[in-house]
């Protein structure tokens, strides 16, 4: 059967474009919107339709008003060694980066070079818990004060609402936080291997309506009070941390900094200290670093993880020391990374082959090792990009690199 008056139907304003028959295979709603789409833009979107997205995983689970997807080139850096809980110094580690950005994934590769020549890097991860925020509204400071001796004096109750909703779920702690009639309840969950989002927001969701509520008679405003905080920087979540806490570092020799990095160590200490720390005062930036944000948003990209959360994640420091005959000592420090291993983009079959090349997958006896790997190899991954964009500024080789790779020649 055609499906033209669908199409005309939604051209001509009578059908909205999540309003198709719910019998429609995915594939085929998916050409429909998008044969729409064409005609209400004008714009070609015959590339749109070529994927390999299970259709009916990403129209139900991933992505309102399916059309089709965007396609990002995947590059793969490497290898990589680390030293970490998760990961075994013997490991060959390529790490899977999705951008749009030439000369990232070849600088990123050259900074894993150093840190493989100096033996790897050594990382470590603190599962610090995902926070979910709930506002309530209080008349004033005595019925703010009883709020908050309930919330003291049940505590085991709402653990016990809020674990109900999911086997993975724990409860580890909540922070409240007072402003004039507002108050937050910052809760913070262990959510295993997945990144924990969508399990924070419901299991308040339910201790809120089902318990707080109902027993305080203080009412919740918005379920999410930005005290979370979600996909923003802030103070809050640089000092206590969110979703994962990465550190990684590495000791590199005169020698790797000029064969692999082309650079010295006090030009390397230089340009860290002028750029990302006195430059990033300058600014008021709460990213003291070169530029996590590439990497994450990469590997993220590639990973399935929530691109949005590169945000908070962008937050950290680059420190870099000289340390022995001419040598340094370099580290990142990441305090918000939320990530996880199942879950949301990770189930996609793009993503779930990049995680499959990591050796990332959920641990069957040790719920959240899975992800904690992820977040070491991220982490050194950060490592290896931050040392090889700052060797490029102390040898004028920035610029040239972007010219050459981002904008080469292309072969007709």
């Amino acid at each position: 059967m055609s499906h033209e008056y669908l199409i005309a139907d939604i051209v001509e304003g009578r059908r909205r474009l999540h309003e198709l028959p719910d019998d429609l295979p995915p594939e085929v709603a998916a050409t429909i919107r998008r044969q729409a789409v064409a005609e209400l833009t004008g714009a070609d979107l015959e590339k749109v339709a070529e994927y390999t997205l299970d259709a009916a995983r990403a129209s139900r689970r991933h992505c309102e008003n399916f059309i089709g997807a965007t396609q990002v080139p995947l590059g793969v850096t490497g290898p990589l060694r680390i030293r970490g809980r998760w990961v075994d110094p013997e490991e060959v580690i390529y790490v899977p980066m999705a951008t749009t950005e030439g000369a990232l994934v070849a600088s990123v590769n050259r900074g894993c070079r150093a840190i493989r020549d100096a033996g790897g890097a050594v990382t470590r991860v603190e599962d610090v818990g995902i926070t979910r925020a709930p506002a309530f509204r209080t008349e004033g400071i005595e019925q703010t004060q009883g709020f908050l001796d309930w919330v003291r004096d049940n505590e085991d109750e709402i653990r016990q609402v809020c674990e109900a909703t999911s086997g993975y779920l724990k409860l580890t702690d909540i922070k409240p936080q007072t402003l004039g009639s507002s108050i937050y309840l910052r809760f913070r969950f262990a959510t295993g291997d997945a990144m924990g989002m969508n399990m924070a927001t419901i299991a308040c969701d339910r201790v809120v309506r089902d318990l707080i509520e109902p027993a305080t008679g203080v009412p919740c405003v918005a379920l999410s009070g930005n005290y979370c905080v979600d996909k923003k920087p802030s103070a809050v979540n640089f000092l206590e941390g969110r979703g994962k806490k990465i550190y990684a570092e590495v000791e590199l020799s005169a020698e790797i900094l000029d064969q692999a990095l082309k650079t010295d160590a006090r030009s390397l200490v230089e340009v860290q200290y002028r750029k990302n720390l006195m430059g990033s005062i300058a600014a008021g930036s709460m990213g003291y670093n070169a530029h996590f944000a590439n990497v994450l948003a990469a590997v993220f990209l590639a990973t399935g993880q929530d691109i949005a959360q590169v945000v908070e994640g962008a937050m950290g420091v680059t420190s870099v020391e000289l340390r022995g005959a001419d040598g340094v000592f370099a580290s990142v420090f990441l305090p918000d990374v939320p990530l996880g291993v199942v879950g949301g983009g990770t189930a996609l079959g793009t993503q779930k082959a990049a995680l499959s090349m990591l050796g990332v997958s959920p641990h069957p006896e040790q719920p959240g090792a899975g992800a904690e790997r992820l977040a070491e190899i991220l982490g050194a991954t950060v490592l290896a990009g931050e040392l090889s964009l700052l060797a490029a500024f102390t040898s004028g080789d920035l610029a040239s690199a972007h010219e050459r790779l981002g904008r080469g020649q292309i072969a007709s």
